[in-house]
């Protein structure tokens, strides 16, 4: 089975027709907030697809390396999907910044929540 040319859409450099993925549960070990988190169910829907077509994405390399593509070819994909979860991410963290963030504020535990993104930005940067 041969692969299409690397994959591109207009959007994120994804293929748009990936299936929907099912969010996986956190592991054990990752704090949940105590308060609820509660999002607009478009927004999430936004950010579920562009993981679904993600997942698609990186099926699409394994293909690639199961076909012996040449490595340039394989590593412009891989940097495809860096790109598209640095997106991704940065999405989530402005949605947390003007939700989350906000509703802290108006519920009066801003330094709890404040706390919570410092830790997780600790992990997430580099």
């Amino acid at each position: 089975m041969a692969i299409a040319q690397p994959y591109r859409s207009p959007d994120d450099n994804l293929p748009a027709d990936a299936a929907m993925a099912s969010p996986a549960s956190p592991p054990d070990h990752v704090h949940q907030s105590e308060h609820a988190h509660v999002h607009d169910p478009a927004s999430l829907q936004r950010i579920l697809n562009r993981f679904a077509r993600i997942e698609g994405h990186i099926r699409g390399i394994k293909t690639m390396i199961q076909e012996s593509r040449p490595c340039p070819d394989v590593l412009i994909q891989i940097a495809a999907v860096r790109g598209a979860l640095d997106r991704v991410s940065r999405i989530i963290l402005d949605e947390h910044l003007s939700e989350c963030i906000t509703r802290a504020s108006q519920e009066g535990n801003i330094e709890a929540e404040i706390e919570e993104l410092k830790a997780a930005l600790d992990r997430f940067l580099p």
